[in-house]
């Protein structure tokens, strides 16, 4: 094949605009009762979740339709319901999250979710402890 071949086919690959976005929640404060303390199943602490999806927006950056994205409203409630289950582990609740935002959010390609306990209780002054998981379709 020739250059000209090459450069020819670079343009119909190229011809079309892709929009592929990132979608962010940050900081999202959830109390809930997540650890391995009987203490902390009692009492429960705060947490802060970071969350971010890179998702396809080609239709919703022409539309501005609702329907067309990936709605942060329903990100949120998905952070709400998954952290408010009871688990020992912080990987289990970030993968939860990870899960249900994929399986209800067909144009996300990736989810990367941060769950970190304030003021953890480890015997030491430690401000939080963060577990980050990242999941690709």
């Amino acid at each position: 094949m020739s250059c000209k071949g090459i450069k020819n086919q670079e343009k119909s690959i190229f011809a079309k605009t892709f929009f592929v976005g990132i979608i962010c929640l940050k900081d999202v404060r959830v109390y809930a009762h997540h650890g391995c303390l009987k203490e902390e199943e009692l009492v429960g602490s705060s947490y802060l979740v970071q969350l971010s999806v890179t998702a396809n927006l080609n239709q919703s950056c022409e539309s501005d339709d609702l329907d067309h994205t990936v709605d942060y409203v329903s990100l949120n409630t998905i952070i709400a319901e998954e952290m408010a289950i009871r688990a020992k582990l912080l990987e289990v609740v970030a993968k939860r999250i990870n899960d249900r935002v994929l399986n209800q959010h067909s144009l996300v390609s990736a989810v990367t979710v941060a769950v970190a306990k304030m003021n953890p209780p480890i015997g030491g002054d430690v401000k939080m402890v963060e577990v980050s998981l990242t999941t690709v379709r």
